[in-house]
C-alpha cells in the first residue's frame, strides 16, 4: 500500500509538472493540504465562528503577509489582502472565496478558490509583476451561513440577519465579533456600485456536469438565487397510547405530507429549479407522545426570482390545505440569510474563455446551482466565476474532492484571466 501511495504521488507530480503552468502547481496544492489541517477535533468541520475557523483564518493571514499583501479585517470579518498597482487611482480587481465549511463538510468548497487566489499573490511576487490595477484578495466571512461577508460588501446584510445562529451556537452578530469585526459598524463596509473593476472567484462545481463529461473548466453563466423559510406545524401533543388514530392533531404527520408536497410541486414545474426540506424537528420528541409541534426548513433555488416566488406560493397553498385537513396550524417566516439570482459579466466570461483556449483546456458554459459570494459581488461590479470538476459531483461532504491537476489548471486560468483583464482598456 505504501509503494502504491508513493507511485500515485509521483504520478500526480509528473502530471502537474507536464503542464505548462506559470503558477506554482505544487504550492497551491500544498496550501490546500495545509489549510485542511484546521478542523474541529470531533468532526471534519471548519464552521464559521468556530475555533477551527479562527485558526484557519490566522493561517491564511500569515500566508497573505508572506505573499507581500497588506492584510486587514473589515467590520464584517472579511480578510482583505491588498496589493498596490501601478495606478492606484484605478478601481481594484478582486479575487477570492471562503474557507468556512458546512458541518461535516469537505476540504475543497471555497478553499480551492481561496488558495488559488493566494497562489496568484505568491506568483505575482515570484515574478515581480505589478499590475496596473490595485488588487484585493478577499477571504469572505461566513459564506456557508448566509454569504455574510459579501452581503456586507454589497450592502444587503441587515441587522435582522445578525440574529441567525449557526451550528456553533453563536449568532451572526456574535460571530462577527469573534472574527475581529464590529456588527455596529458593518454598514461602513459597503462598497458603492461600480467601485470595483472586476471580481473573480474560482470554485469547485459541486455538481457532476464537468466530471461526467470529462471537461476541465466550467465558465459560470449565472448563480441561482436561494430563498430560505422556516415552517412550523402546530398540533396537539397527547398520549400516544390512549389517543385514537381518528382523534389526533399530529403535527409530524402533517409535516410529512408537506415534505411530500414540496417534492410534488417541484416536479410539476418544468425547469432546473430545486426545492428542499433539509431540517426537521419534532417536539416534544418522545416515542410515546404524539408530536405537537414540528419545525422544518424549506429552501428554493433557481435563476429566476419570479419563478422562486411562484414555487413558494404553490408550496404555501399546499401547506395550508394539508394543515386544514390535518386539523393543525401552519405558520412560516422568511429567513434573511440568502441571495438573489445573479448573472455573471459577459465580457469577463469571454476573457476567461480566451485564456482557456490558449491553454487548450476543454470547457463548457453552465449555471451554478449553488450560491456563492460572487452572487453578491455582481451588485458592486462585473463578476465572473471559474468552475473546476468535483469528483463524482460530491460536495458538502468529507468525500468532496477535486484533483491537484484540476486545482492547478483552474488557478492558471484565473491567473491568466487576471492579467488579461488588468491589461484591457475596458477595465
Amino acid at each position: 500500500m505504501k509503494k502504491l501511495s508513493i507511485l500515485l504521488l509521483v504520478s500526480v507530480q509528473m502530471s502537474l509538472n507536464a503542464q505548462d503552468f506559470v503558477i506554482n502547481a505544487s504550492r497551491v496544492n500544498d496550501l490546500m493540504t495545509a489549510l485542511s489541517a484546521f478542523k474541529e477535533e470531533d468532526n471534519n468541520s471548519r464552521v464559521a465562528f468556530s475555533d477551527a475557523d479562527l485558526e484557519g483564518r490566522a493561517f491564511v493571514m500569515q500566508k497573505m503577509k508572506e505573499a507581500g499583501l497588506e492584510v486587514s479585517i473589515d467590520f464584517s470579518g472579511n480578510i482583505i489582502g491588498r496589493r498596490a498597482g501601478l495606478d492606484n487611482s484605478l478601481k481594484p480587481i478582486v479575487l477570492g472565496s471562503h474557507i468556512d465549511t458546512v458541518p461535516e463538510g469537505g476540504d475543497y468548497d471555497g478553499c480551492a478558490g481561496s488558495m488559488a487566489a493566494l497562489e496568484i499573490a505568491f506568483t505575482l511576487q515570484d515574478l515581480n509583476i505589478t499590475t496596473r490595477h490595485p488588487l484585493e484578495f478577499i477571504i469572505y466571512s461566513n459564506e456557508e451561513g448566509g454569504v455574510m461577508g459579501s452581503r456586507a460588501l454589497a450592502g444587503t446584510l441587515t441587522e435582522e440577519a445578525f440574529k441567525v445562529v449557526n451550528s456553533t451556537g453563536y449568532s451572526m452578530g456574535e460571530g462577527i465579533v469573534r472574527l475581529g469585526g464590529d456588527p455596529s459598524r458593518v454598514k461602513e463596509v459597503q462598497r458603492a456600485e461600480g467601485s470595483i473593476a472586476a471580481s473573480f472567484e474560482l470554485h469547485i462545481e459541486q455538481g457532476a456536469n464537468l466530471y461526467q463529461e470529462d471537461l476541465e473548466i466550467g465558465i459560470v453563466e449565472g448563480i441561482v438565487g436561494i430563498d430560505w423559510y422556516d415552517f412550523r406545524f402546530g398540533g396537539f401533543a397527547n398520549h400516544a397510547g390512549t389517543t385514537p388514530m381518528n382523534n389526533r392533531q399530529d403535527a409530524l404527520l402533517a409535516a410529512a405530507k408537506f415534505i411530500q408536497a414540496v417534492n410534488e410541486v417541484a416536479l410539476s414545474v418544468e425547469g432546473r429549479h430545486v426545492c428542499t426540506v433539509g431540517r426537521i424537528q419534532a417536539l416534544p420528541g418522545a416515542p410515546n407522545v404524539i408530536p405537537g409541534v414540528v419545525n422544518l426548513s424549506l429552501e428554493i433555488r433557481d435563476l429566476s426570482s419570479e419563478k422562486m416566488k411562484s414555487l413558494f406560493n404553490m408550496i404555501l397553498e399546499r401547506a395550508k390545505e394539508i394543515a386544514t385537513a390535518s386539523n393543525v396550524e401552519v405558520t412560516y417566516e422568511s429567513i434573511d440569510a440568502t441571495g438573489a439570482p445573479a448573472m455573471t459579466d459577459a465580457s469577463l466570461k469571454k476573457i476567461i474563455e480566451a485564456q482557456i483556449n490558449k491553454k487548450g483546456y476543454s470547457y463548457t458554459y453552465l449555471p451554478s446551482g449553488a450560491g456563492h459570494d460572487s452572487q453578491e459581488m455582481t451588485r458592486i461590479g462585473p463578476a465572473a466565476m471559474i468552475f473546476i470538476p468535483s469528483v463524482d459531483g460530491i460536495s458538502h461532504s468529507p468525500r468532496e474532492y477535486s484533483t491537484p491537476k484540476a486545482i492547478a489548471q483552474g488557478t492558471e486560468v484565473m491567473f491568466q484571466t487576471l492579467l488579461a483583464t488588468d491589461s484591457s482598456k475596458k477595465y
